[in-house]
This record gives structure tokens, C-alpha cells and sequence, in this order.
């Protein structure tokens, strides 16, 4: 099956998927709602007793976190999350991942229904406050898709009366284009599947997001291009743990540091994002060992 059309059918596995958000990828997660009853995280030995590390990814964004037609979690952050689980717990599968959207994450930390957030999450001073971050293992962009026939090539166009942007709620671009340009109209929806569909019908003359996730989208869906491909500067995606948890915060950063050491993101990143981006988007995309050269 080709790629786009791999795609095509995990988006519609995605959006039955969502629809409770703590359904389990690999397994039925009945337990998940029990750690809602409690903001306290466990220990690293309380979830080696426990046999499992709840990781909260993406269904609904390919190449990074989606559902495939099996109905397995695959993805960027998926490869690297099965590596955390596998050296932390012994096995790849004892990972269970938690279905979360944009909006949902922060609050999936604070509730206890994750233990760690790995859903292409980009690190912010607003979000720190909320979260603790680890080292990051990707950098990105804003980046802007739109119509062939009516391509948005400066954000300016984005004022005209009449025009809509399209975001997805809890995400960065959200957060800068609501401070930056008050002005351009926003039309928000909480999952990807719906962005893009909103995209295709014409509600909204453009879509902005993380320049990652639109290059991907866009090859696979023609007619569309990145008209924008870089603005707002860069920025870094990273793993997150709730606030306080120093312990699972360290061991996941001397992870990276350990994993760096045998390019295991660059590995991770010919696995799942080379047929997507190619070679050359390798440096500018990969952070390996947690550091940012």
C-alpha cells in the first residue's frame, strides 16, 4: 500500500480512536482513568514493579504519532518511545501509549494519566511552567500550507477580510499567531484530522503549524503546498513528564545522552521521516544526545 494511502486510513482509524483519547494503542488501557484519581507520579521503581510506562503520543500525525491500519502505534516519536521503554523496562512493548491531542497534553501530565508525553511537543517558557521538559531530540518551524489555486505566500494576506487560519487548539501556532497577529482570524479545531479537512473544503484559506508535520502532509496530498516553509524562528520538540518528577526527568535526558552516543535518532529519523523529508532535511531536523549544536 502506498504511503498516502497508509495515511489516509490511519486517519480514519485516528478519528474513531480519539473519540475516547484513553484508549491504548496496543492494548485496552482500562487502568488509565484510574490515574486521574491522583496527581502523584510513580517512581521509576514503582513502574518497573508496575511493568509499564504509560507514554501519551499522537494518533492523527504522521510521520510523527498515528494509528496504522493494524491499528498500531507507529511514528518518529513512537520509534523513540519504544527505545525509552525497551531500556527502562526491559521490553518495547511494556510501553503503553495513551491516545492525546494537542490540547490535551499538559493536562494529561497533571492528572496522572501519562507518565511521560512524547506527542511531538514543543518546549515553551508557558509550557514549562506547567511541565518539565526534557532535552529535546528534534528541531522545527512555523510553517503555512495552502491551496495551489490560492497559495497564502506571505502572512499578510492572512488580514484581507474574508481570509481564515487554521490552527489546531494547544498548539504553538495557535499561541503565536494569537499574540503576534490579533488581527488574522483563527478558526480552531482540536484534532489534525480536522484541520486538514477544514483545509480541503475551503472553511479556511490556509493552515499553520509546525513546518514538519505540513512538508509531510503536503506531499502526500497534492494540490497543496508549503507555501510558507520557515517563520517565527526555531524551535524544539522534547519529552515531558510532569512538574516535579526529577526522577524520570533525569533518566530520560542521560537516556538521550546514552542513545546519542549511537546515533539512535538519526537511526529513528531514517526509519520513519527519511521517506518523507529525504537526507537532506537530516541535520536540519535532528537533535542527537539531547543537545542542540
Amino acid at each position: 500500500m502506498r504511503k498516502g494511502m497508509k495515511w489516509a486510513v490511519s486517519f480514519m482509524a485516528a478519528g474513531l480512536l480519539l473519540a475516547g483519547l484513553t484508549a491504548c494503542g496496543n492494548s485496552d488501557n482500562k487502568d488509565n482513568s484510574a490515574g486521574s484519581a491522583s496527581s502523584k507520579f510513580a517512581s521509576i521503581e514503582q513502574l518497573k514493579k508496575d511493568g509499564k510506562v504509560r507514554i501519551g503520543v499522537f494518533a492523527d500525525k504522521p510521520p510523527f504519532g498515528y494509528v496504522d491500519a493494524d491499528g498500531k502505534n507507529q511514528g518518529f516519536d513512537v520509534y523513540i518511545a519504544k527505545r525509552f521503554a525497551k531500556d527502562l523496562l526491559g521490553d518495547e512493548s511494556k510501553a503503553e501509549f495513551v491516545l492525546v491531542d494537542a490540547a490535551s497534553r499538559v493536562a494529561y501530565l497533571e492528572s496522572n494519566k501519562v507518565d511521560i508525553i512524547m506527542a511531538n511537543f514543543t518546549v515553551t517558557d508557558e509550557r514549562k511552567e506547567k511541565v518539565d521538559f526534557a532535552n529535546p531530540y528534534m528541531k522545527l518551524s512555523f510553517g503555512i500550507v495552502s491551496p495551489d489555486s490560492a497559495p497564502v505566500t506571505s502572512i499578510d494576506q492572512l488580514k484581507e477580510k474574508g481570509q481564515k487560519l487554521i490552527v489546531a487548539k494547544g498548539t504553538t501556532a495557535e499561541t503565536y499567531f494569537t499574540k503576534e497577529y490579533p488581527d488574522i482570524e483563527l478558526l480552531k479545531f482540536d484534532q489534525y484530522t480536522e484541520i486538514f479537512a477544514a483545509l480541503k473544503d475551503g472553511r479556511g484559506a490556509a493552515i499553520a503549524n509546525d513546518n514538519t508535520e505540513l512538508i509531510a502532509w503536503a506531499k502526500s496530498n497534492p494540490g497543496f503546498t508549503v507555501s510558507i516553509p520557515a517563520f517565527g524562528g526555531q524551535d524544539t520538540i522534547a519529552p515531558a513528564v510532569a512538574k516535579g518528577n526529577t526522577e524520570l526527568l533525569n533518566w530520560i535526558n542521560t537516556e538521550l545522552e546514552t542513545i546519542g552516543k549511537e546515533q539512535f535518532i538519526h537511526q529513528a529519523y531514517n526509519d520513519t521521516l527519511n521517506e518523507v523529508y529525504g537526507e537532506g532535511y537530516t541535520d536540519e531536523l535532528v537533535v542527537e544526545g539531547g543537545k542542540v549544536e
